[in-house]
């Protein structure tokens, strides 16, 4: 019998001899490192951010989890026969945690920004937003969006959100201030420290259905639509082929919009 060597093994003519021997030449699928490690493991790691309203929030009276990508995220464990397993993130920690490998896949509703893109690859955008201010209902010095850049004024953003880039650049008179923990945008807001803070449309809907003393201040047409999508860490395109087929299915089989019907972000939702 004639026995090949290593060296042969490796020659790209005789694999293909090989692969399309009685068989028509379909290359074989290769999973990928990250699909490799979730079926060994049969567990998936997924990042969220827990202080996002209708994405994903734990509510502080029964610590519970629910938003759109907490069932979303619990679809794609059924779908690739996983167990799903949390790990609590920060916009301003995504990228370190999605690098340093301490999850397979930021589920929460992360905006698609030149900076993130470059460290980072995405699936298809889900959702979209636009940039709204919230003030509170006594403000004198906020009344309309044309009083946010303003001399005087005090405009918070989260840190690490898609808001800091694009506040930065929009900002001309008024004072740009970047909240990070422990500090939180309503507290600054409501204590006066700032005149108005910067969010999204998910978050906006929490905050006008828990506090009564905030005002939703939108732009009088669209001032900055952001794509929100599904992160991976660069290195691995069949994971993150496999994350995009993913969105592609709930969007065509309802599960997208059937999860943003619940959470009233249907208006948000990118269908195609």
């Amino acid at each position: 019998m004639m026995r090949l060597s290593a060296n042969v093994w490796g020659q790209p003519l005789v694999l293909a001899l090989l692969v399309c021997f009685g068989l028509s030449c379909v290359p074989p699928a290769v999973a990928g490192p990250v699909s490799d490690r979730i079926k060994a493991a049969k567990v998936l790691r997924v990042c969220i951010w827990p202080e996002y309203y209708g994405i994903t929030y734990r509510n502080p009276r029964n610590h519970q989890l629910d938003g759109i990508d907490i069932d979303l995220s619990a679809e794609l464990a059924r779908d690739v026969g996983a167990r799903l397993e949390y790990v609590e993130t920060s916009f301003s920690r995504l990228i370190a945690d999605l690098l340093d490998d301490r999850c397979d896949v930021a589920m929460f509703a992360v905006g698609i920004t030149a900076q993130r893109q470059q460290s980072l690859k995405f699936t298809q955008p889900y959702l979209q937003s636009d940039i709204y201010g919230v003030t509170t209902r006594g403000s004198r010095s906020i009344s309309s969006w044309d009083d946010i850049d303003k001399p005087g004024i005090q405009v918070a953003v989260q840190a690490g959100t898609f808001m800091e880039p694009v506040m930065t650049a929009a900002l001309k008179q008024a004072k740009l201030v970047v909240i990070r923990p422990p500090l939180t945008r309503e507290q600054e807001l409501e204590s006066g420290r700032v005149d108005v803070f910067m969010t999204d449309y998910p978050y906006s809907r929490r905050l006008m259905a828990s506090a009564d003393w905030v005002r939703l201040v939108s732009p009088p047409k669209p001032f900055s639509i952001i794509p929100y999508a599904y992160a991976v860490k660069p290195g691995d395109p069949e994971w993150l082929a496999q994350m995009d087929q993913f969105v592609a299915r709930i969007k065509s089989d309802g599960r997208l919009e059937r999860a943003a019907r619940k959470y009233g972000l249907s208006e948000i939702v990118v269908a195609r």
